[in-house]
């Protein structure tokens, strides 16, 4: 028999001080977690920090330098964005060997706006069955909180970082959102939050609303929406540490 592969969901407390994990994650995925005793990770350390909080509430059932945590491989410099990073099916020997295999993310749901996808993917070709747990999701979370339109949305990722190419794709995506009455979401990492932000202000047309959430599940965290020329005239300090995301509606 194979094992599964649980798509274990973390906190996004990732750069902030961290608040109590029972709080964002339900007590089963906490015992799931507590269970696993092989690991598929963007990073091992971040990793072992998650399951010290867990440990904290749920003892783990293997010491903590006995569980096995391997990091996802690097993409390969200058493959086009989504191009798995390599050959990922030894990965899931674990898995094929008939032990549950944990998969986290840095912050929020693994495999979504995350690298981790690819590994679902090879699960699936594998035959090794996939198990998503619930918990936070930063996108889905902001575009319940923004008033946008929830029926019909996209994410787009990461916009470009040199300003005319920028320029141009939030041209392109509120265009598509005009066109189809869709909200997109973006994002960003959040030393460049207040660029992103200056730049859809720039950029959107007046009444097109922009919505953005910055920490979301911390303290302090909050959603601002109201029309671009709302944004032009009360702008807000973005923090360059905490993780935000941006949606608009033409």
């Amino acid at each position: 028999m194979t094992g599964s592969l649980l798509l274990v969901p973390n906190a996004l407390d990732l750069g902030a001080e961290a608040g109590p994990l029972d709080e964002v994650l339900p007590a089963g995925v906490l015992r799931r977690a507590a269970s696993l005793g092989h690991w598929v990770a963007e990073n091992a350390k971040t990793t072992r920090a998650f399951l010290k909080r867990v440990d904290a509430l749920v003892p783990l059932s293997l010491p903590l330098q006995s569980i096995s945590i391997v990091e996802l491989p690097r993409p390969r410099k200058g493959a086009p964005p989504g191009t798995p990073p390599t050959e990922l099916g030894p990965l899931l020997a674990p898995a094929l060997e008939g032990h549950d295999l944990g998969l986290i993310s840095e912050a929020g749901l693994p495999a979504v706006a995350d690298p981790g996808a690819a590994l679902v993917e090879a699960a699936h070709r594998a035959g090794v069955p996939v198990l998503p747990l619930a918990g936070p999701s930063s996108l889905v979370m902001a575009l319940a909180a923004s008033g946008l339109n929830g029926q019909s949305f996209a994410f787009a990722g990461y916009l470009p970082v040199e300003a005319s190419e920028r320029a141009a794709r939030v041209r392109e995506l509120e265009s598509a959102s005009r066109r189809l009455s869709q909200t997109q979401l973006v994002i960003e990492t959040p030393y460049r939050n207040a660029a992103l932000l200056a730049a859809l202000c720039a950029t959107l047309a007046p009444a097109t609303r922009l919505s953005v959430s910055c920490g979301l599940t911390l303290a302090g965290g909050w959603t601002r929406t109201q029309p671009v020329a709302g944004w032009r005239t009360a702008p807000v300090e973005m923090p360059d540490r905490l993780p935000a995301v941006f949606s608009f509606l033409a």
